[in-house]
């Protein structure tokens, strides 16, 4: 039997016997009530690719703008071709990118090139292969009916027909479509720009040598990463010591970013510098969910601006879930765009340990054999642990209730940023 949706599981217990944590899925609905699309602006149509329409498209020109050759060959009246086979003198060439009007006569034809419009007194185009292939007099060798390879005018689109409905995502095909039909700009949801904030005496930027005590800041690149393959701008990736202004520094981010997300700072103990910047007021909620890795998280609207700010959880894999979980369904409804993630299911392979009383999202490696999606555990269940993180491809949901994963049952799972299912 499949696991249920990811984060559906009801308000838990912790497993100490305690009450108060928040389901993964109550915590993800405050967030996204929170969150409004971005407002839409005018973008040129060439740089709107990944971008959510905010208006409908509707062409401003005729497609095919004028009547034109679908193929090289002869411009002919197809009567001319009732004996065969047929001899016509060839009036000249009209090439792709021809702008003068060219006029015929029955009894004569143009060799004339895909593309390039169709002579006025013309009603029909013989393939260069139905011919000799005469530059001053062309053999037909077959007859065509009228009509034959000729693009006509606005036989595709006219002007003032739809094209692109508001809401629609729009990729290559569509620009060119819409470039095509002589679209200049389009109304878009602009893509979110993020600011990336880390905390704690104990990061070090990557590259610099480590002292007792110290590690390497691996959060700012992860999360700068994981924006990115979410097509979200990253403005901002910065890193404040326990001591710093905390607050000043979001307010600062916050005026140039749509959203910012802090890691670290946000546990239980003392010296949790994000926790300590909103102490006392009502701008950050900081809860509890009932999740492992990831149980301390924080939300609120920052700024002048009310710009959304996610306080994560500062162990990697407990900062890599949460952004899954929480900062890239908003970040997408930022973007015009639906929040949901697609989810597979997949089955056990081999079974593990999960938390009593928290919905576990497992690192897992994934497998496709005999046509069905296999799951099994990709290191330790630690938030610390960064060598199963590594070769990881997905995560898996085990439900809250459930102290045990046994092999041959169905869970959820959702693909991280940038993995493939796997093939056969």
């Amino acid at each position: 039997m499949a696991s249920p949706a990811p984060g559906s599981s009801s308000r838990a217990s912790d497993e100490r016997g305690g009450s108060g944590l928040v389901p993964l899925e109550e915590h993800r609905a405050a967030i996204l009530r929170a969150v409004r699309p971005l407002p839409a602006r005018e973008v040129a149509a060439v740089d709107a690719l990944g971008l959510v329409l905010a208006e409908p498209v509707a062409s401003r020109l005729d497609l095919p703008s004028f009547t034109n050759s679908a193929m090289d060959g002869y411009a002919v009246v197809a009567a001319d071709l009732a004996e065969l086979p047929a001899s016509l003198p060839v009036r000249g060439d009209i090439r792709a990118g021809a702008t003068g009007e060219q006029r015929m006569a029955a009894g004569e034809c143009w060799r004339i090139m895909t593309g390039a419009p169709v002579p006025a007194g013309a009603d029909a185009i013989v393939p260069v292969e139905l011919t000799d292939g005469g530059t001053t007099q062309v053999q037909v060798r077959e007859q065509v009916e009228p009509g034959n390879a000729v693009r006509h005018q606005g036989e595709d689109l006219r002007v003032g027909d739809p094209l692109v409905p508001a809401g629609s995502l729009l990729l290559a095909h569509h620009l060119s479509a819409i470039v095509a039909a002589g679209v200049e700009t389009v109304q878009a949801v602009p893509r979110p720009r993020l600011a990336v904030l880390t905390t704690g005496d104990e990061l070090v930027p990557p590259g610099q040598p480590l002292a007792p005590g110290q590690i390497v800041d691996s959060n700012g690149p992860m999360l700068r990463a994981l924006a990115l393959c979410a097509d979200v701008e990253v403005v901002a990736v910065e890193h404040v010591r326990d001591d710093d202004d905390l607050g000043a520094v979001v307010d600062r981010l916050a005026e140039s970013a749509d959203a910012v997300v802090t890691s670290g700072g946000v546990s239980a103990g003392a010296y949790e510098p994000v926790k300590d910047a909103y102490a006392g007021g009502d701008a950050v909620r900081f809860v509890s969910v009932a999740m492992q890795p990831g149980k301390p998280q924080g939300f609120g609207l920052v700024g002048g601006r009310g710009v959304p700010l996610f306080a994560l959880p500062g162990n990697p894999v407990s900062s890599l879930v949460s952004f899954q979980e929480f900062v890239l369904p908003a970040l997408r409804k930022l973007a015009g765009r639906s929040p949901k993630l697609p989810v597979l299911h997949a089955r056990v392979v081999d079974g593990w340990r999960s938390p009593a009383g928290r919905l576990q999202l497992a690192r897992v490696r994934l497998a496709r054999r005999d046509g069905e999606l296999q799951v099994s555990a990709s290191g330790g269940a630690g938030s610390h642990i960064l060598g199963g993180l590594a070769s990881a491809q997905a995560i898996a949901y085990v439900p809250a209730e459930q102290t045990r994963v046994e092999p041959g049952e169905v869970l959820a799972v959702r693909m991280l940023p940038g993995e493939i299912v796997p093939d056969e």
